[in-house]
């Protein structure tokens, strides 16, 4: 197909034989995968507590296109648009949103199994709207006590069991509605609109506008290798899709489950909750290009600050606990109980997303309208009243804890959740100084005091007290004190733990490790062990649409957003060399291009930052090169950089 030259479009002639793995399309509203019958709505639950998941939500235009005579069918997605193409081919013939000619009436049969139930949902059916169906329910059960079910409302425009061209016509396009929508006046509003972009001839080409806006913002493209380019696009696609659009000010973002919002239901990929993965995996790329889209992820955690203060209560401690899974409330609704009580970093997670925010755009209004600062200072209060001091080693230790590595709970300072509550704590202080806001002198104290376990004799941290050198690890932990956390140390430190934690990190571990690890050996220069290690990901990659799994067997939540998240960061942050901070270079207003030099026998690339307006030269990773790759990545348009041999 025409389409196969377009790394932005993705093609096949065969559809994956597991239908996990057909492409999700979403908005940060509304999420479906192609072909599926249920849909899901962002911030749209079903279930109390544990059992909190995305209500599955029956689509009526999940349809596929069949025809009486033998026929070939071919399969794009369309990441430029956020479009899928599905041709039915016969001859010259090509039946989908563009026909071919024909002499005599082709005919399509569109076959649908919709029906409008739900388990999650007691739909019922409601006057027709404007020639179009209505149908409305509410979810069966809350988050938890006290508040009310969340309300649906579907409204669409009803398909014909079949299309027909007729000779005459070289070409025809059939346009059909569906509005999904938390109330009926929203949904009328919404299906007005959509009747009128229609009439206008409009519909198609402002999904298409609202695209083009997005990639003009974050064009990131690969040349001279055409799997990591699809990756790269790939991956970005998905990231992009999990969001609201930019030009969306009345509606609540429901934050990123690391399945998106294709995916979630009971039992499924996580049921669609709220981790880290948001603020930690998949906020640093999205961040660097679009702060308003960041900004969001910053205001659903705001949104859930009485969730979090009570779940600081529930477990004896002041100010805020975020939860280790997290729905609409902020109350912990995660299935075991163990994750929410011990993985705490979550609240250090969470404030390093709001500080890189702050380092990146310099938005006070974030923190000061936005009402961020009760976030950083509630978890500050939190990691106060959680820690116990020793006067032993005059240190303050966090006792009974579970870190990113889940192999191992109920241990005492894991590395690397005291260093995110150091971190935090510090960031309080800081931002209490920026507000003229006073800040409790325990802050501060806990923050010098605090232990961040290090090995003198072996030159390494243990990743807990108690850790024994060699055990095995489940997926990247003390490799991220270095990136993302940027905590202090000599490059022999830095190798000690890549080269300690890389041979007993579990090879069928989550995706996203290996990202980590190779960002490591990229600071350290070692480009051809950086690449062999990010190569790992593209296991994770199953079939022809870039659709991510957890595992490189393909278990695991389908549409990892997490690993997609942990990969970019690779590419962006790992081959560039950039980071943010307090007095420290800041790219948000350049656009840049990268000329990435490879050499397929050694895999090693070299690369330098020239900033044109001053000539000033950054040089980066060394290597030889031969064949060249060009990465070209866009940011806020008002200056530009460039890196090249």
């Amino acid at each position: 197909m025409a389409c196969e030259s377009d790394p932005y479009i993705f093609s096949t002639d065969t559809l994956p034989t597991d239908l996990r793995f057909l492409p999700p399309l979403a908005n940060g509203l509304l999420g479906w995968r192609v072909y599926d019958n249920i849909m899901h709505m962002g911030g749209v639950y079903n279930g109390d507590d544990g059992r909190t998941h995305r209500a599955d939500v029956p689509c009526p235009l999940a349809v596929k296109m069949e025809t009486e005579e033998l026929a070939k069918h071919a399969y794009c997605l369309d990441t430029h648009t956020g479009s899928r193409l599905c041709s039915v081919c016969r001859w010259h013939l090509f039946v989908s949103f563009n026909l071919g000619t024909s002499q005599e009436p082709v005919t399509v049969e569109l076959v649908s199994s919709f029906t409008p139930q739900s388990k999650d949902i007691a739909f019922e059916s409601g006057p027709d709207y404007k020639g179009g169906r209505h149908i409305y329910g509410q979810t069966a059960t809350p988050e938890f006590p006290g508040v009310s079910c969340a309300t649906v409302h579907l409204i669409w425009t009803t398909m014909p069991p079949t299309l027909t061209l007729l000779p005459e016509q070289s070409q025809a396009r059939w346009g059909f509605i569906l509005v999904v929508a938390n109330s009926l006046e929203s949904a009328e509003s919404s299906f007005d609109k959509g009747l009128s972009l229609m009439a206008s001839g409009n519909l198609r080409p402002s999904h298409e506008q609202a695209w083009k806006e997005l990639w003009l913002l974050s064009k990131v493209e690969v040349k001279g290798s055409e799997t990591l380019c699809r990756a790269v696009i790939g991956c970005m696609f998905y990231l992009l899709s999990a969001f609201l659009s930019m030009h969306d000010t009345t509606s609540c973002f429901g934050g990123v489950s690391p399945g998106g919002l294709s995916n979630g239901g009971d039992g499924q990929d996580y049921w669609g909750h709220v981790f880290w993965d948001q603020d930690t995996w998949i906020f640093p790329s999205i961040a660097l290009f679009y702060p308003k889209l960041a900004r969001a992820v910053l205001e659903y955690r705001v949104r859930t600050v009485d969730g979090a203060k009570d779940n600081a209560q529930r477990q004896g401690y002041k100010g805020l606990k975020f939860p280790w899974e997290s729905a609409v409330s902020g109350r912990e609704v995660c299935p075991g109980d163990i994750y929410g009580q011990q993985e705490i970093h979550i609240n250090g997670d969470v404030i390093h997303a709001f500080k890189h925010y702050l380092y990146l755009t310099e938005d006070l209004s974030m923190f000061r309208e936005g009402q961020g600062s009760q976030v950083i200072w509630g978890v500050a209060d939190y990691w106060v009243s959680r820690v116990t001091w020793s006067p032993e080693d005059q240190k303050y230790h966090l006792l009974g804890v579970m870190p990113p590595d889940e192999y191992y709970y109920n241990v005492n300072d894991s590395v690397y959740t005291n260093t995110v509550a150091k971190f935090s704590l510090q960031f309080a202080v800081e931002l209490a100084d920026l507000m003229q806001h006073p800040a409790p002198p325990e802050w501060q104290q806990v923050a010098e005091h605090i232990k961040i376990l290090f090995d003198e004799e072996s030159k390494y941290h243990p990743e807990y007290d108690g850790y024994v050198k060699g055990h095995p690890v489940k997926q990247a932990d003390i490799v991220m004190l270095g990136y993302p956390l940027g905590l202090p140390m000599s490059p022999e430190i830095r190798r000690n733990d890549l080269e300690t934690y890389e041979p007993v990190t579990d090879p069928h571990g989550p995706a996203m490790t290996w990202s980590m690890f190779a960002i490591g050996w990229l600071e350290l220069g070692e480009a051809q062990r950086a690449q062999s290690l990010l190569e790992k990901c593209f296991g994770n990659i199953q079939g022809p649409f870039q659709v991510w799994s957890e595992s490189s067997d393909g278990s695991g939540a389908v549409n990892f957003l997490t690993g997609m998240g942990g990969f970019m960061q690779a590419v962006l942050f790992g081959y560039t060399g950039f980071r943010y901070g307090v007095l420290k270079l800041n790219f948000k207003y350049f656009i840049y291009r990268v000329e990435k030099e490879y050499t397929e026998s050694k895999n090693r690339y070299n690369l330098q930052v020239i900033l044109k307006a001053s000539g000033t030269k950054i040089p980066l990773i060394p290597g030889n090169t031969s064949a060249k790759t060009c990465l070209f990545l866009g940011l806020f348009q008002q200056d530009t950089c460039r890196f090249k041999e």
